[in-house]
């Protein structure tokens, strides 16, 4: 496609009045479509009694109904009573596990982490914007740890927390994280159940949103953490979280928490300061429409055929574009929702800035870095589900461009 057809299909996307959005990871109306029984799953009032009788129309119920929890913890092979249900987000969940330690205390023989004078969390790059976020809010320092092939960089995460005390959580994307698309190595895994922080309230967030989420045949296994965590006495360490966010309705999912019994022991009556309980009768919906993992993993594969060329799309016209040119690497996932994109030292910014001023948004540059620095200012998060197929040629080109544009303006100034 040369520049002149390229402004032509695009200025034929722009009179349509759409963006070309390439900034978060959304599921596309496509994948939206896919779950519109979900609606009328529960319609009839003898249809909302859990298996234990519980009225899902009513107060109580306050960490969720059995079926959700076993639905649950068949997906993530986690026992089904170490399972707290909540609303639509697992962020929420997450920055409330924050806000509870910052104010009650990790355990009852831990001191609430607001009396410390500095604590610190340690965030594997790059990473998921929105966990930073919350250490943001909180005032929580936050230390960068280069996330490998395999996995956070587990030399350095095992020092540091082992000689500093200020040291009370880790960030973890296990599985097609977010923004890479890596999976943690069962090795990683193992030494993650293993380590000895020198905090004895020091937490490990395991954020395994990508679950279920290949774009490929082949299911990349994750390494149970509970597991391994209890084999060396450290279950109580491990906090893990997901949810049907991009399974089904983002907006009208439903997120759960799993934790050691010890923990729970702690947050159970915590929660029961907050709420009375969540949506019921939305876990019924999930329940009685996908009626296992089995099921669940059958309704995956519509969501990867959908997203699966757009990943295509992506990597293709980037190969066409970029090969040759020493001014992008990437790599092209099995899952998740994202490409992360690596430009010359120095172009992130310059890239986002030109891909704008032609119409395509992006994730802001430094978004995967704590503070939104990235040291290095080469990282982009590239988010291709929403747009349409056409759109993201159109973008996908357009990217191209503005990191051609921005390359060759940097070894310009550096020749002059």
């Amino acid at each position: 496609m040369n520049h002149e057809q390229l402004i032509k299909q695009y200025e034929t996307i722009k009179a349509r009045g759409k963006k070309l959005d390439m900034s978060r990871g959304k599921p596309s109306p496509e994948q939206l479509g896919t779950m519109s029984r979900l609606l009328t799953a529960v319609i009839r009032n003898d249809e909302c009694f859990s298996e234990t009788g519980t009225d899902c129309r009513n107060y109580g119920g306050l960490d969720g109904i059995n079926e959700m929890k076993r639905l649950f913890g068949e997906i993530l092979n986690v026992p089904m009573e170490q399972v707290i249900v909540g609303g639509n987000s697992s962020l929420n969940l997450m920055y409330d596990t924050v806000a509870r330690a910052m104010l009650c205390g990790v355990r009852e023989d831990c001191k609430p982490w607001c009396k410390y004078d500095q604590i610190s969390f340690l965030c594997p790059v790059p990473g998921y914007d929105r966990h930073f976020a919350i250490c943001e809010l909180f005032g929580i320092r936050m230390i960068n740890v280069p996330l490998l092939s395999d996995g956070p960089d587990m030399d350095l995460v095992e020092k540091l927390v082992a000689e500093d005390d200020t040291i009370k959580g880790i960030w973890c994307v296990p599985k097609y994280a977010n923004p890479s698309g890596i999976t943690y190595s069962d090795e990683v895994v193992r030494r993650f159940a293993q380590l000895k922080p020198a905090a004895k309230d020091f937490l490990v967030f395991w954020d395994n949103a990508y679950a279920v989420h290949e774009l490929v045949d082949e299911e990349v296994p994750l390494a149970d953490i509970f597991t391994l965590a209890e084999q060396y006495g450290n279950e109580d360490m491990v906090f893990y979280f997901a949810s049907t966010s991009k399974i089904t309705f983002p907006g009208s999912g439903v997120a759960i928490m799993a934790a050691s019994e010890r923990n729970l022991d702690q947050i159970r009556p915590i929660l029961a300061k907050q709420t009375i309980g969540f949506d019921k009768i939305n876990q019924m919906r999930h329940v009685k429409y996908f009626g296992s993992a089995a099921g669940i993993r059958e309704h995956m594969k519509k969501h990867a055929a959908i997203m699966r060329p757009k990943f295509e799309i992506v990597d293709s016209i980037m190969h066409s574009e970029l090969d040759g040119t020493g001014a992008a690497e990437w790599v092209n996932p099995k899952g998740g929702y994202f490409i992360s994109l690596y430009v010359p030292d120095g172009c992130a910014t310059a890239v986002y800035n030109e891909a704008s001023k032609a119409g395509v948004a992006l994730t802001k540059a430094g978004s995967t870095y704590p503070y939104g620095f990235d040291p290095r200012d080469r990282n982009l998060r590239i988010a291709p589900t929403y747009p349409s197929n056409d759109e993201l040629r159109v973008a996908t080109h357009v990217l191209c461009e503005a990191v051609k544009f921005a390359a060759a303006k940097k070894f310009f100034d550096l020749v002059n």
